[in-house]
Formats: C-alpha cells, sequence, structure tokens
C-alpha cells in the first residue's frame, strides 16, 4: 500500500496492516461540533487514528514535519470544517493535526487528505495522500493533479 519509507515511519509511529481502533470517541465528539463521520473516514480513523508521527526533517518538496491522526486534535474547529466542506462542495471530516497545530488535516469522503487552515490544499487521495504527507511533499490547491 505504502512505498518503504512511509510504511517504515508509520510502522515506527505504532501503525501495522490490519490495525483496527474504535472510532466511537471520535464520531461522538466530532457529533457535538455538528460533523457525522463518513464511511471514509471511519475505515481512515479505524487504521491510523491515534498515530503521533514525530518525524521532522528535509522532503520532497516541503520539510517533514510531526502529525497528529487525532481529530480531538481539531476540538473546537468544526465550524472551520463545515465552511471549508459548504465552500468545496466536499464533506471534510477533521482527523488530526500537522507541525504541533498549525495546520489542520482532514478527509473528505472520496478519502482526499486536506490541510487546513485560512486556506485550503490537497495531499490526494488515499493511499497516496498519506504517503505524500510523510515524505514532506507540498500540498496542492483542490482540484490539482499531482505529478508523476
Amino acid at each position: 500500500m505504502f512505498d518503504e519509507f512511509t510504511a517504515a515511519t508509520l510502522t515506527k509511529s505504532g501503525w501495522f496492516p490490519g490495525r483496527a481502533v474504535d472510532v466511537d470517541r471520535w464520531a461522538g465528539l466530532l457529533q457535538d461540533e455538528g460533523i457525522e463521520l463518513h464511511a471514509a473516514a471511519v475505515a481512515f480513523l479505524r487504521e491510523f487514528g491515534g498515530l503521533v508521527v514525530d518525524e521532522s526533517g528535509p522532503g520532497i518538496s516541503r520539510a517533514r514535519e510531526p502529525f497528529i491522526l487525532d481529530p480531538a486534535a481539531c476540538d473546537g474547529e468544526g465550524d472551520r470544517f463545515l465552511e471549508w466542506s459548504e465552500e468545496l462542495g466536499r464533506r471534510i471530516v477533521p482527523v488530526g493535526e500537522l507541525d504541533q497545530g498549525r495546520f489542520l488535516l482532514g478527509l473528505d469522503e472520496t478519502s482526499e487528505l486536506y490541510l487546513v487552515e485560512t486556506f485550503v490544499a490537497t495531499f490526494g487521495r488515499m493511499p497516496a495522500g498519506l504517503e505524500r504527507l510523510v515524505r514532506g511533499v507540498m500540498p496542492a490547491a483542490p482540484g490539482t493533479a499531482f505529478g508523476p
């Protein structure tokens, strides 16, 4: 599913193929902010939820930065996700934070992974989106295709 570097980085953070964690606590937290988990977010969080990737250094087109895959890290930011969801015509669900909260991470119903701030950018659809996040690839404007 992932290249060797990404798999090693995620494995070091506690991921393994077939990993499954309970997402009920996050579903309740997000419901309190008016956000419903869609099937893609449930699948993503079951496999990757709770991971803390504490890696940094040079990346491909941006620095590799630590990130947390935990919707609780986005607590209080539901309105931001709802507004961007409406703007883009997608249901973007909070899934974590990047660079110690400087940016938020979201996932839409097509499994596209987003960087969310006062702007939105995409790392692309899973599994490539997570690979780009781990490897330090600059996210692109929504609707922009990534090169090879």
